[in-house]
């Protein structure tokens, strides 16, 4: 537990080891951040494999008896396990990925992106590189913060059995993911998951993710005349595709900022008063979330919800890209023949991506005009929702733990949702064990984006709080395997 020193500054034997040891995670962190691991470019598949064997090398370092490079039809993912010599030690599985984003635009990068670069920010020293957060810096807090677990509490074997995934493809997708976890089931086997893909509300904010979104998408294409037309011939006496489009695309949500998709809210929980209250108590300042992170003029969506819950809580339809016709210079007066669109779906919990096909199809045929054609693809698969049960032994964990490294009571840790997707859903679905959600990023380390960054307190207490997460997992009662 922690002890305060008598110049007020509150201090445990978790957080003595890891301020002791930080050029350790400095020198990992940086050395992994050098391999370019872009999963979404096949000419990098050779640096995503390389990824795999420096982490799994780096697992073996810090410990670990069993570690495995697991491949699958794409990227190599890592595996590895550390038993608890206590009998009846309940499992934790640590969940993340190796895989990085594509860095374009290059010129927008201040520093090479995959050369880590230190810049001292207004909140203290950050990291700057592709993957500093998101999610090499999330899964490397977990090698110090293991080796503080053993030297704060004395012990050989960690306090719970710890097992560690980082597969590679998340950024793609996680194609291979679901069919890795069902084929290694047996050897997964947990009572916890720990997903290390995520971060908190503010650096002065200790919080806890406790649910990400899902994620279906869809291609439309709509056909008018056979071929280009002349508009002087033909305008204004035929229809035109990217009209139609334009209307389509326009009535994908009413006047209120719902999605107009028949079906689409039927099996959306609504959020209970509870839960609108604990997302009310994280501090929001929407006007430098705007001037920010959002770079907007204007926070707007569904009505009857806050922007926090907007985009964290609520399911969405976004168009991504539209195009069709002539799009060079100059101008070439035509009719097109054809007209595209990209949407995606951010749905929320008890949605299904299966149930997409079907809503986004009668969409389109009661807005579709007379003499146009329309083919629509639903890809199979789409991602699910999850989250976390909000009273279970396993939150009470986290809590105390995150509490620990932020010195705060875990009664203050707040809730946030992420509004983003990933393959969580599929650990739950295949597993059968809850989720929990341990990570250091913040809202404004661009992820994804040109001068991607870690804040490196974060990273610091993040790994404590693992440390403290394994100490504390072995108190509570979780479910029986």
């Amino acid at each position: 537990m922690a002890a305060t020193l008598p110049s007020g500054v509150v201090s445990s034997p978790e957080r003595d080891f890891v301020n002791a040891h930080l050029d350790d995670l400095h020198t990992d962190l940086d050395a992994w951040l050098r391999i370019p691991s872009i999963s979404a470019d096949p000419a990098h598949a050779p640096d995503v494999a390389a990824s795999a064997e420096w982490l799994a090398a780096a697992l073996r370092r810090t410990g670990f008896p069993v570690v495995e490079v697991w491949k699958t039809a794409g990227a190599p993912a890592v595996y590895a396990e550390w038993p608890s010599a206590d009998d009846g030690a309940p499992v934790a599985l640590v969940y993340g990925h190796h895989d990085v984003q594509p860095v374009d635009p290059l010129e927008l990068w201040e520093h090479p992106p995959f050369e880590p670069a230190r810049v001292e920010g207004s909140d203290g020293p950050e990291l700057h590189a592709r993957g500093a957060i998101d999610d090499k810096g999330n899964v490397a807090m977990h090698l110090l913060g293991m080796r503080a677990h053993l030297a704060a509490t004395g012990r050989d074997t960690p306090a719970v059995t710890v097992k560690v995934l980082v597969e590679g493809e998340e950024e793609s997708g996680s194609p291979h993911f679901a069919a890795l976890l069902r084929e290694r089931a047996e050897r997964l086997r947990c009572d916890v998951v720990v997903v290390s893909d995520t971060g908190m509300a503010a650096p002065d904010v200790p919080s806890a993710v406790v649910a990400m979104r899902g994620l279906a998408d869809a291609e439309i294409t709509l056909r008018g005349p056979a071929v280009d037309l002349h508009s002087g011939s033909f305008g204004g006496g035929v229809p035109n595709p990217l009209h139609a489009m334009a209307t389509l695309l326009a009535s994908l949500h009413d006047a209120h900022g719902r999605v107009t998709l028949p079906g689409f809210y039927d099996r959306v929980r609504p959020l209970t008063d509870r839960e609108r209250d604990l997302m009310a108590r994280v501090p929001f300042d929407e006007q430098a979330w705007l001037t920010g992170p959002a770079a907007s003029r204007l926070a707007t969506g569904e009505d009857g919800f806050t922007t926090l819950e907007r985009i964290g809580a609520r399911p969405t339809a976004e168009v991504n890209g539209m195009w069709g016709g002539y799009t060079g210079p100059g101008h070439k007066t035509i009719i097109p023949a054809e007209a595209h669109a990209k949407i995606t779906f951010r749905l929320v919990a008890d949605q299904r991506p299966a149930d997409l096909a079907e809503q986004v199809r009668g969409w389109v045929a009661a807005n579709l005009p007379a003499g146009i054609q329309a083919d629509v693809h639903v890809p199979a698969g789409g991602v699910s929702p999850c989250a976390s049960d909000l009273d279970s032994p396993a939150m009470a964990a986290l809590l105390t733990a995150i509490g620990q490294a932020n010195d705060c009571d875990p009664a203050d840790v707040l809730f946030t949702r992420e509004g983003g997707s990933g393959p969580e859903a599929d650990l739950v679905d295949v597993l059968g064990a809850p989720l929990v959600f341990l990570g250091a990023g913040l809202p404004t380390d661009r992820i994804h984006s040109p001068n991607e960054r870690v804040l490196l307190p974060m990273l610091y207490r993040g790994a404590e709080a693992a440390a403290h997460l394994w100490r504390e997992l072995a108190t509570v009662p979780l479910r029986p395997r």
